[in-house]
C-alpha cells in the first residue's frame, strides 16, 4: 500500500487494499473503481464525491464516513459498518447491503434502486427521498427510519420491521409488505396501490389520508389505526383485524371484508355498497347511517350492533346473527333474513322483533 494519507482525486482504480488501516484517509474525489477494500478500516476517512463503483467493501468499517454524492453503483457493501454514514445524494443503484449496518446512516436523496437490503440494520436511518424502487428490504430493520416522500415502488419489505417508521408522502406502490412490522408507523398520504399487506401489523399506525386501493390486506391487523380520509377502494381486507377502528365515512364499495374482526368498529355513515362481510365479526360495531345496499352479510355475527338508520336495501343476511341489534330508522326493503337471529333485536318502526322465531316481518314487508 502506498504510504501517504492523502489520496484526493488519486486513481486507485483495481488496488487490492483489503485488509488495509484506511483511518481519517482523505480519498475525496479519488477513482477507486473496483478496488478491492474487503475488511479494510476507513474509520473518519473522507470519501466526499469518490467513484466506489463495483468496488468490494464486505465487511470494511466505514462508521460515521462522509460518503456523500459518491457513486457506489455494484458496489459490494454485504457485512458492511456504515453506521451514522453520510451517504446524501450517494449512488447505491443495484449495490449489495445485505445485513449492512446503517443505524442512524444518512441517505437523503439516495439512489437505491434495485439495492439489496436483506437483513440490514437501518434502525432510525434518514431516507428522506430516497429512491428504493425494486429495493429489497425483506427482513430490514427500518425501526424508527424516516422515509418522507421515498420512492418504495415495488419494493420488497416483506418481514421488514417498520415500527415508528415514518413514510409520510412516500411511494409504496405494488411493494411487497407481507408479515412486516408497521405499529405505530405514519403513512400519512402514502400511496399503497396495489400494495400486498397480507397479515402486516398496522396496529396503531397513521394511515389518514392515504392511498390504499386494491391493497391486499388479508389477516392484516389493524388494531387503533387511523383511516380517516383514506382512499379504501377495491380494498381487501379478509380476515383482517379491525377491532375498534374508526372507519366513520370511509368509502368501502365493494371491498373484502369477509371473515373479518370489525368488533366495536365505527363504521357509521360509511359506504359498504356491494361489500363482502361475509362470516364478519362486526359484535358491537357502530353501523348508524351506513350503506349496505346490496351488501352480502351472510353469517356475519352483529350482535348488539347499531343498525338505526343504515340502508340494508338487497342486502343478503341469511343466517346472520342480529341479536339485540338495533335496526330502528333501517332500511330493509328486498333483504334477505332468511334464518336470520332477531332474538331481541329492534325493528325499524322501533318495536321489539317478535315471533318464533322473532322476526321484523311487517317492517321488512315491502321487500
Amino acid at each position: 500500500m502506498p504510504e501517504m494519507t492523502d489520496w484526493r482525486g488519486k486513481d486507485l482504480s483495481g488496488r487490492d487494499m483489503s485488509g488495509s488501516d484506511l483511518v481519517d484517509v482523505d480519498m475525496s474525489g479519488a477513482d477507486l473503481t473496483g478496488a478491492d477494500l474487503t475488511g479494510a478500516n476507513l474509520t473518519g476517512a473522507n470519501l466526499n464525491g469518490a467513484n466506489l463503483e463495483v468496488a468490494g467493501l464486505r465487511s470494511t468499517r466505514l462508521s460515521g464516513v462522509n460518503l456523500d454524492s459518491v457513486n457506489l453503483e455494484r458496489a459490494n457493501l454485504n457485512d458492511a459498518n456504515l453506521s451514522r454514514a453520510n451517504l446524501t445524494g450517494a449512488n447505491l443503484n443495484s449495490a449489495n447491503l445485505d445485513f449492512a449496518n446503517l443505524t442512524g446512516a444518512n441517505l437523503t436523496g439516495a439512489n437505491l434502486t434495485g439495492a439489496n437490503l436483506t437483513g440490514a440494520n437501518l434502525t432510525g436511518a434518514n431516507l428522506t427521498g430516497a429512491n428504493l424502487t425494486g429495493a429489497n428490504l425483506t427482513g430490514a430493520n427500518l425501526t424508527g427510519a424516516n422515509l418522507t416522500g421515498a420512492n418504495l415502488t415495488g419494493a420488497n419489505l416483506t418481514g421488514a420491521n417498520l415500527t415508528g417508521a415514518n413514510l409520510t408522502g412516500a411511494k409504496v406502490e405494488g411493494a411487497k409488505l407481507g408479515h412486516a412490522n408497521l405499529n405505530k408507523a405514519n403513512l400519512n398520504l402514502a400511496n399503497l396501490t396495489g400494495a400486498n399487506l397480507e397479515r402486516t401489523n398496522l396496529t396503531g399506525a397513521n394511515v389518514k389520508n392515504a392511498t390504499l386501493y386494491r391493497a391486499d390486506l388479508r389477516g392484516a391487523n389493524l388494531t387503533g389505526a387511523n383511516l380517516t380520509g383514506a382512499e379504501l377502494g377495491d380494498l381487501d381486507l379478509g380476515s383482517a383485524n379491525v377491532n375498534g377502528i374508526d372507519l366513520t365515512g370511509a368509502d368501502l364499495t365493494g371491498v373484502n371484508l369477509s371473515q373479518a374482526y370489525l368488533t366495536g368498529a365505527d363504521l357509521s355513515q360509511a359506504y359498504l355498497t356491494g361489500a363482502d362481510l361475509t362470516g364478519a365479526n362486526l359484535t358491537g360495531a357502530n353501523l348508524t347511517g351506513a350503506n349496505l345496499t346490496g351488501a352480502n352479510l351472510t353469517g356475519a355475527n352483529l350482535t348488539g350492533a347499531n343498525l338505526t338508520g343504515a340502508n340494508l336495501i338487497g342486502a343478503n343476511l341469511i343466517g346472520a346473527n342480529l341479536i339485540k341489534a338495533d335496526l330502528r330508522d333501517a332500511s330493509l326493503e328486498g333483504a334477505d333474513l332468511t334464518d336470520a337471529d332477531l332474538t331481541d333485536a329492534t325493528c325499524p318502526s322501533g318495536a321489539p322483533a317478535n315471533g318464533n322465531p322473532p322476526s321484523c316481518t311487517r317492517d321488512s314487508a315491502s321487500g
